[in-house]
């Protein structure tokens, strides 16, 4: 079922579909991949079906929301009333959730109806499909890669076909680096435009879509205000839907080393060449923009995060301590012997990063990179290194964006010699999430055909 959100609508309200029809089409789907991909966790067709069938009365009588009949999942660490988080991890007591948190609340309230919730790796911190809990998640493209993460099952789904609206959430890249080894549309906002509850520094909620329409009508409702968030933006009406780009005379910075990690395949690089070349045919002025990341600075992160899982997991009994991913807990355990002035250190680079970042990008109005250096390893593995002791070699290109609070989002410009996609990162001024969303619908006007995947 590939029909956009945007067109779903246009056929509601011209009666030329419904979205009982539909929900039944996204269902029927579903049931025949799943087997294939497990992308879903707390999947409820029943409860789907019912959904679809209120919004139908609503569109009859001219009462219908924003998204009223869309088919949509939840990433399944977004809280949903009355089921449990399992936050991808068998260690978790599954306790059913007291309240939708703010992203579910405001798809309810637009209407949307919720197909189920997607998989994620053990805490999130894996840019893999792997989970202690959920059956590893495949690529749509290559049933024997990784979708990415840590919105895994959000990526699988939307590469799918599992309806056009897709959240996940991205703390180092877990909404840009799935999008980009799935061919999707991955947005990571500002800082504080979506409001999450817990709310932790550089922790978005955002799309994943296969069209940049789509992740544009998605944002004017996840953007919508909610109290519980007490580090979210000001309330603001921002025009979502009104992508309209003059592309001359933009200035773009063009990234293509990343400073630290692992280097750019050969392939991606060339694909991002000819991403910069079709925006300065178009009338951009496309400028090199110098690595800014250092080693310093994403290892002291990694001390940081390895710290605050350990901290995490040693709150844990011993018999759920146990029920961890193994590749998890050995990277968490490296945080055991920190001390307080290397851990402060490491958390002291985040800053550094955002301030870097910042000062990096500020004379452009756009930044063009990979979203990810390499290709999608294999679907067994939990990292691109697969080695605990280099978890975050393949997030340079977007965890900076993270930490500056820039919106940033990932989508399609090519594929490797094997068929897959290759991501391209643009990144935007804080707070211009709009200018990027534009610049990105620009893009997709002027980069040629798409495929989709071919499971």
């Amino acid at each position: 079922m590939f029909e956009s959100a945007v067109d779903l609508l246009a056929h509601y309200r011209a009666g030329t579909l419904s979205p009982v029809e539909v929900t039944e089409a996204v269902l029927a789907r579903i049931d025949r991949l799943e087997p294939r991909l497990h992308a879903l966790y707390a999947y409820e067709p029943e409860q789907a079906r019912a959904a679809a069938k209120e919004s139908e009365q609503r569109w009859r009588s001219g009462r219908a929301a924003a998204l009223d009949g869309i088919p949509l999942t939840l990433k399944e660490n977004i809280a949903t009333r009355g089921t449990p988080v399992p936050l991808g991890t068998a260690a978790t007591e599954l306790v059913p959730a007291a309240e939708d948190a703010p992203a579910a609340a405001r798809v309810r309230e637009a209407g949307g109806v919720l197909l189920a919730k997607t998989t994620m790796p053990d805490f999130g911190m894996l840019t893999s499909g792997l989970s202690s809990f959920h059956t590893p998640t495949r690529n749509p493209w290559d049933l024997d890669r990784t979708p990415g993460g840590s919105s895994a099952g959000a990526a699988a789904a939307a590469a799918a076909g599992y309806g056009p609206l897709h959240v996940g959430t991205d703390i180092g890249g877990s909404i840009r680096l799935p999008a980009g080894w799935c061919g999707l549309v991955g947005f990571k906002p500002s800082f504080g435009r979506v409001p999450v509850d817990p709310p932790f520094l550089g922790r978005v909620a955002g799309p994943l879509t296969r069209t940049v329409a789509d992740t544009a009508l998605l944002m004017g409702v996840l953007s919508r205000p909610d109290t519980r968030d007490h580090l979210s933006l000001p309330p603001a009406e921002l025009p979502w839907t009104d992508l309209a780009c003059e592309v001359k005379g933009l200035r773009i910075g063009l990234q293509l080393e990343p400073g630290a990690g692992l280097a750019v395949e050969p392939e991606i690089r060339a694909a991002v060449v000819e991403a910069a070349r079709l925006l300065e045919s178009a009338g951009a002025v496309v400028e090199p923009l110098e690595p800014f990341l250092t080693r310093e600075m994403l290892d002291g992160l990694d001390t940081f995060w390895r710290v605050r899982a350990w901290c995490d997991l040693t709150a844990l009994p011993e018999e759920r301590q146990a029920k961890v991913l193994p590749y998890i807990a050995e990277w968490a355990r490296g945080g055991a012997d920190v001390s307080g002035v290397a851990a402060y250190r490491g958390f002291s680079q985040i800053d550094a990063m955002s301030v870097a970042a910042l000062r990096a990008t500020e004379v452009f109005d756009f930044v063009l990179s990979p979203t990810c250096p390499v290709s999608p390893p294999p679907a067994d593995w939990a990292s691109p290194t697969n080695d605990p002791r280099r978890p975050f070699e393949h997030i340079p290109f977007t965890v900076p964006y993270n930490m500056s609070g820039q919106p940033a989002v990932s989508l399609n410009c090519g594929y490797t010699s094997e068929g897959l996609p290759i991501g391209l990162q643009l990144a935007g001024r804080r707070f211009d999430d709009v200018g990027v969303l534009r610049l990105a619908a620009a893009f997709e006007g002027i980069r040629g055909p798409q495929r989709s995947a071919q499971v």
